[in-house]
């Protein structure tokens, strides 16, 4: 498959994800992803906007009890989500690579997909009005600040810092779904998001190698990091 078949079918994975991941919230809290951010003007697919009207978990009968480990895992997902969009979009504007340009918006679509269980469970929103590189959760700030600090290096070194973040995002969605008690709603959309990583994953170390770099799991186990990349 040549190099332009392949980005392709990477991409129309990641918006049909994303048509699933928006979810029942008639909005989306797609406004958020609309527009400029820093100078980098992006918008959803109309595709990704999509409402999934019939979607089980939506009706409020399976609405559950959230324990505290599950509300901190929403709240935590909902920036990490915003994290790793914010560093693509930082590091699009320095490199206008097109895979910083095109995972935002799957990420903005992961985003949406949590804000849909902080609104029905009522939660409060840690993103707020929040701006691009402002995070509410000082770990997440921290973790932003470094991987700016280190992508800001080089083109190979932003597509790893892509990488890492993926792979973070696995790990973390990981714990939080061995963490759910009895909340399908949780389950789908965490699991939803796992794959939508995975493939994100896959695009980094992809576009490494074309760039000849053989990319090395940071904190995977090589087992489970071959299982994503060749299964």
């Amino acid at each position: 498959m040549n190099t332009i078949k392949k980005s392709h079918l990477i991409w129309v994975v990641l918006l049909s994800l994303s048509a699933f991941l928006i979810g029942c919230d008639s909005s989306g809290d797609l406004s958020s992803t609309d527009g400029t951010e820093d100078g980098v003007q992006y918008k959803q697919d109309p595709e990704a906007q999509t409402v999934i009207t019939n979607w089980p978990y939506c009706d409020n009968n399976y609405f559950g009890e959230l324990n505290d480990v599950e509300t901190d895992g929403i709240l935590f997902m909902r920036e990490e989500e915003k994290m790793a969009r914010d560093v693509y979009l930082t590091m699009y504007n320095k490199y206008t690579l097109p895979i910083f340009r095109n995972i935002p918006k799957s990420e903005s679509a992961h985003m949406a997909a949590v804000k849909v269980l902080i609104n029905k469970y009522e939660l409060t929103d840690p993103v707020g009005d929040n701006i691009i590189g402002d995070f509410t959760n000082t770990d997440i700030q921290n973790l932003y600040d470094d991987l700016v600090e280190k992508g800001s290096v080089s083109e190979i070194e932003a597509l790893k810092v892509g990488a890492l973040i993926e792979e973070t995002d696995i790990l973390d969605l990981d714990t939080h779904i061995a963490e759910i008690d009895e909340n399908n709603d949780i389950l789908t959309i965490y699991t939803n998001l796992k794959r939508g990583s995975t493939h994100h994953l896959k695009a980094f170390v992809w576009n490494l190698k074309f760039r000849g770099v053989e990319y090395t799991p940071q904190l995977m186990n090589l087992e489970d990091y071959n299982k994503i990349i060749n299964p």
